[in-house]
């Protein structure tokens, strides 16, 4: 039996934001899902909906305020897990090359440590909402100075083959399924795992990040996770939920 796909539906409830909708409806062309989708302009911003699900709501990405903003303020600095494992320590501010960025949540924190992070992101969906989100960051009067400075989204269809500058640390963050998560997560996993699929090809995203990174890689995996690629990393740096598995190839 043959699978259905369902292109990806644009809706313009956002006359303001008629520039952007023509940019993402060109990037959409021929990209298809096996669920029915929809990217709506609307309100300032791009929303994504699974139109078989209303109940789930829609998803978008804010940096700007709610828990990512909650986190940026109260979530313990330098002193964080992924803070530690990336090697943010006596001021130094390590390169980061986020190969697998997704909302950019990670990504997000690490620059608002002081971090330069090039974010690269493969499924034209996921990177359209991201765009948008560091779109509106840049904007804000509080945190775009450095959202501008600090976080640079790779044009859609760029991988980590096409970047040529030596980055400090290589982030991987490849989609896993989880068992654990708040309501939040639990409906974006929901959305993501039916509108991306498995990350089929995870295994082969650790070579090229031990290929491109000077000093380490870091590997971001559920506690009950194996290995990426099955190699067994240097060290570990276990939260309550979560690992971050260290590639150590120099000092930082």
């Amino acid at each position: 039996m043959t699978d259905i796909r369902y292109p990806i539906r644009i809706d313009l409830d956002d006359p303001g934001l008629a520039g952007e909708a023509a940019q993402v409806r060109r990037q959409m062309a021929g990209v298809t899902a096996p669920a029915p989708f929809a990217l709506v302009f609307t309100a300032g911003r791009l929303e994504l909906c699974k139109l078989d699900e209303p109940r789930l709501g829609a998803i978008h990405v804010d940096f700007v305020a709610g828990a990512v903003a909650h986190r940026r303020k109260f979530g313990g600095g330098r002193g964080q897990s992924i803070a530690r494992a990336v090697g943010l320590k006596h001021g130094h501010n390590p390169s980061v090359v986020d190969g697998t960025a997704g909302l950019g949540r990670d990504a997000f924190v690490l620059a608002s440590l002081g971090c330069v992070v090039t974010l690269c992101e493969r499924h034209p969906v996921v990177h359209a909402l991201l765009a948008d989100g560091l779109r509106r960051a840049a904007l804000d009067p509080e945190i775009g100075g450095w959202v501008a400075e600090r976080l640079r989204l790779l044009p859609f269809g760029l991988t980590l083959a096409d970047i040529g500058e030596e980055p400090d640390v290589v982030y991987l963050d490849p989609m896993f399924p989880h068992k654990k998560k708040s309501a939040l997560v639990k409906k974006e996993m929901r959305v993501f795992h039916s509108l991306v699929g498995p990350d089929e090809d995870a295994d082969a995203l650790l070579p090229r990040a031990l290929d491109l990174a000077r000093a380490r890689v870091v590997v971001k995996r559920p506690d009950y996770a194996g290995f990426l690629n099955e190699v067994r990393p240097a060290t570990s740096i276990a939260t309550k939920n979560n690992r971050f598995d260290l590639y150590i190839k120099a000092a930082l």
